[in-house]
C-alpha cells in the first residue's frame, strides 16, 4: 500500500525563477582553476579579452567567446531558492543527489536565468526504513531563450 504523502501539491504547477546570472571570465577562470582544467576550449591562456574570443585556435573552432565548463550551472543551484513543500515527514533532510545535462555551450558574457519545477515527491521503504524524496528539476537559458542545461535535484527525509 503507498504511503499518503501531505505536502503542498499546487507546487508541481508553479514555476520559480532565479537570476539572472553574469558569465564572466574572471568566473570561468576561477572554476578552471578549481577543476585544474587543461582543455584549450575552456582555458583562458588560449581565449580571452573580457569576453571576445582574441586566439586564432578559438576562432578556428568557432567559439564566439570564452567557453565555460559543462557543469558551471551546477554552482548557480545554491541561488536558486526552492519552496519548502510544506511535507509532514520526518527530521532530517539531506541531498540525495544531482543530475546535470548539458545541452547547449554557456560562453563568457552570457547571461542566464533559471526555472524550477516541482517533478516529484515520493516515499521508498528500504532496510533503513522509509525516506521520503523530494525532486526539483530545473532549466536554465541563456539570453537568447536557448536551454543550456537541465539539473535535477534529489533531496531525502528520515525520521
Amino acid at each position: 500500500m503507498a504511503m499518503e504523502l501531505k505536502y503542498d501539491r499546487s507546487l508541481h504547477d508553479n514555476e520559480h525563477k532565479a537570476g539572472p546570472f553574469e558569465i564572466t571570465a574572471k568566473m570561468i577562470e576561477r572554476l578552471n582553476e578549481s577543476l585544474d582544467e587543461t582543455n584549450p576550449a575552456l582555458t583562458s591562456s588560449n581565449m580571452v579579452e573580457g569576453a571576445r574570443v582574441k586566439s586564432h585556435w578559438a576562432k578556428g573552432q568557432g567559439l564566439r567567446a570564452m567557453l565555460a565548463p559543462p557543469t558551471l550551472c551546477s554552482i548557480f543551484m545554491r541561488e536558486v531558492n526552492l519552496p519548502d513543500v510544506g511535507i509532514e515527514f520526518g527530521q532530517t533532510r539531506m541531498h540525495a543527489g544531482q543530475r546535470l545535462q548539458p545541452k547547449a555551450p554557456v560562453y563568457a558574457g552570457d547571461r542566464l536565468t533559471a526555472s524550477s519545477y516541482l517533478k516529484d515527491v515520493y516515499a521508498k521503504t528500504g532496510r533503513s526504513g522509509t525516506m521520503v524524496f523530494i525532486v526539483w528539476e530545473t532549466t536554465f537559458q541563456n539570453q537568447d531563450g536557448e536551454v543550456v542545461a537541465e539539473i535535477q535535484e534529489s533531496f531525502a527525509l528520515r525520521e
